[in-house]
């Protein structure tokens, strides 16, 4: 009982990691991936439905160990596309007026600011707008100098499906 429950929590940790990438890839847009990724996710998932549901162990940790990998395999497909994805991202923060300080960090690290005026209409507070375009991999970056700089800042982070031309860092 104990190596089919095994079995069966592996093959829900493959079948679901897979299924969350190619979900993700998916919604950027990719094809020819997720297709490949969706005929192994599911011919694993039928093997380990048709196994889980046709044993003569009449056992609680069957359907135990088919949500476990379930659970498991959610958690290690996200964890593989926030870390090992790559793509773009929008950042957005609104900040106080001539915050020259955070800008000036930004610039010197390397990422493009475009700056937008705002004026918060109820009592005549000037802000500004900070769009910025990055890779992925420097969302840490650029928050830790946002956070350094202008602490109350409010930040909007979106990712980007197609940019073209300007500074990307």
């Amino acid at each position: 009982m104990f190596l089919m429950c095994l079995k069966i929590f592996s093959a829900r940790i493959v079948d679901v990691t897979l299924g969350t990438v190619r979900t993700v890839l998916t919604v950027k847009g990719k094809t020819y991936l997720p297709t490949f990724l969706a005929f192994f996710e599911v011919f694993i998932w039928f093997l380990v439905a048709k196994e889980a549901l046709n044993t003569s162990i009449n056992s609680f940790w069957v359907p135990i160990s088919y949500s476990l990998g379930y659970a498991t395999g959610t958690y290690l497909g996200i964890y593989i596309v926030n870390h090992y994805s790559k793509g773009l991202v929008g950042i957005q923060v609104i900040t106080s007026k001539n915050n020259k300080r955070l800008i000036s960090a930004l610039r010197k690290s390397g990422f493009g600011v475009s700056i937008i005026p705002l004026t918060k209409e109820e009592d005549n507070t000037k802000k500004e707008l900070l769009l910025i375009q990055i890779n992925k991999k420097s969302i840490r970056r650029v928050t830790k100098i946002v956070r350094t700089y202008s602490p109350k800042a409010f930040v909007i982070i979106n990712e980007t499906k197609y940019a073209q031309n300007g500074l990307l860092k």
